[in-house]
């Protein structure tokens, strides 16, 4: 034992949290060290958020005590926590998107002089800090809403630094950055780390924890199970651990069948500079990735096939007729019944104040409507049958779905969307921030689905995803699609060298492939 673990930096005893009738936390114990970086792992909905939410003041705990550098301290709120040095990255962000970049680095606190915010010391600032992470392309002066997402999540961990913590607390802080992102946060983790910062690292990607951390705690269904030294176990003994019981395949079995005849065909879609005349086609149970590195015009493509974008060009085919959407209500109509899962189940997905039962049934109010009003009863079974099918974790339907986990939130956008027996299923980056046990229900679902003839089109920025779950993947560089790799062609080094749109011929021919 180090001195370091001998006097913890933050300690929490018996430490336990109750929503109504739902325990997310139960005599928790828990303690982590300075100079180091420490794994929260488990599934979604076993206690992670809840035990960084009382660290940094979000929630107060019902039972139990927390000291920091020894101290018994007990924050009422977020600055609170801050003010002594307690920060935290939500996987939800913060930002103000109507705000620049420098204004939001600085929205508490900001440089003065005479009185009066220093515009150009907060622009200073926010450049200091933005270079510190890497991230000096982004002009402090813009507004965030005009930054793309992982952009986004790069300001806020600069706005998270800009505080000067002793304890930086990183939820998912990763799972919308890029490759490059990615690899620019590691170095910037463990320069900090050196530094003696303690961190707190939650993520659902083992191979990040892995190339991190010191130590790791599993929690499981609001109990601390486990704090060990990376190392101890390996990769199958950790998700036992998170799951409580032994993990089976993770990707349900493909079959391998002749292609199918094409259900949804895309021929020449072109949009602005950004989607490049696109061909693709989607057959009847198939499950077509979308790869390529992240910002080739892959969310794009699906926004256009929804109908979300406007001055699209081009054809879209359903079974042989016209069906390019003009809008979103154009896209889900009985004629089409196009369904989109989006990327930010928070902002675009969800309604959070609202009840459970009412985002469900938002996107089908027509069909279980007769004439101008809502037949209760139909209503009610068809809730009772998502929630069923999609093993949602409730405690009541009313509840608001703010108060899920992710991974249930989650489901509850894909059920919301599967109440419109869709037969074109888009789905953007439908995994990220999941624990492992959702992704392995959702991968079953989307093959329950597809056997059942849905045409599936599955953007994922996790190569083994695409590799797992797909029976093609289209690889999208520069807004087109460049190589279609199929059966015992998608590999990683195939993904990877498509993507970068290296020897994509080569890559091709491996797969089968057919060039865009």
């Amino acid at each position: 034992m180090t001195d370091r673990d001998a006097q913890p930096l933050l300690s929490l005893s018996k430490i336990s949290k109750r929503y109504g009738g739902v325990r997310a936390l139960e005599d928790v114990d828990f303690s982590c060290s300075a100079g180091s970086i420490h794994a929260i792992l488990g599934e979604n909905g076993a206690g992670k958020s809840t035990l960084i939410k009382i660290m940094s003041g979000v929630v107060q705990p019902d039972t139990g005590s927390m000291t920091l550098t020894g101290t018994p301290r007990r924050f009422l709120s977020p600055a609170e926590a801050n003010a002594a040095g307690v920060v935290c990255v939500f996987q939800e962000l913060s930002l103000m998107p109507d705000l620049s970049v420098a204004d939001n680095i600085s929205i508490v606190g900001p440089p003065t002089r005479l009185g009066l915010i220093d515009a150009k010391a907060q622009r200073r600032r926010a450049e200091e800090l933005l270079a510190s992470i890497g991230c000096e392309d982004v002009n402090p002066l813009l507004n965030v809403r005009d930054l793309p997402l992982s952009r986004r999540q790069m300001v806020e961990i600069a706005k998270a630094l800009g505080k000067k913590p002793q304890l930086l607390i990183l939820d998912e802080a990763t799972s919308a950055l890029t490759n490059s992102d990615v690899a620019t946060i590691y170095e910037v983790l463990k320069r900090l780390r050196r530094e003696g910062l303690s961190i707190l690292y939650i993520s659902h990607r083992m191979h990040e924890i892995e190339e991190l951390a010191d130590r790791a705690s599993v929690f499981r269904n609001g109990r601390h199970i486990e704090t060990f030294p990376m190392g101890r176990y390996g990769h199958g003994e950790i998700v036992e651990l998170m799951i409580g019981r032994e993990i089976s395949a993770q990707y349900p079995p493909k079959v391998k069948r002749e292609r199918p005849a094409p259900l949804f065909e895309v021929k020449k879609l072109t949009w602005e500079n950004r989607l490049r005349a696109v061909d693709l086609s989607i057959g009847k149970g198939e499950i077509v990735g979308l790869g390529g590195l992240d910002g080739q015009g892959q969310k794009e493509l699906l926004l256009a096939l929804f109908g979300v974008l406007k001055g699209v060009t081009g054809e879209v085919t359903l079974d042989g007729k016209p069906a390019l959407p003009g809008s979103p209500a154009e896209a889900k109509a009985p004629s089409r019944r196009i369904a989109l899962i989006p990327e930010d189940r928070k902002t675009e997905g969800l309604m959070l104040p609202m009840s459970i039962a009412e985002n469900l049934c938002s996107a089908s109010l027509d069909a279980l409507s007769t004439g101008p009003f809502i037949d209760r009863t139909k209503e009610e079974v068809a809730i009772t049958d998502a929630i069923k099918r999609l093993q949602i974790k409730i405690g009541s339907p009313g509840d608001a779905v703010a108060t899920l986990s992710g991974g249930n939130q989650q489901k509850v956008v894909i059920a919301k969307w599967l109440m419109t027996n869709p037969r074109v299923i888009l789905l953007n980056d439908p995994t990220r921030g999941i624990d492992v046990g959702t992704k392995q229900e959702i991968y079953a679902l989307l093959r329950q689905l597809a056997d059942k003839g849905a045409a599936i089109l599955f953007y994922s920025t996790d190569y083994d995803e695409l590799i797992g779950c797909c029976d093609r993947v289209a690889v999208m560089y520069d807004g087109a699609i460049k190589v279609e790799l199929e059966g015992d062609g998608i590999t990683e080094q195939a993904l990877i060298a498509s993507a970068l749109n290296i020897d994509a011929g080569a890559a091709a021919r491996s797969g089968h492939g057919v060039h865009g």
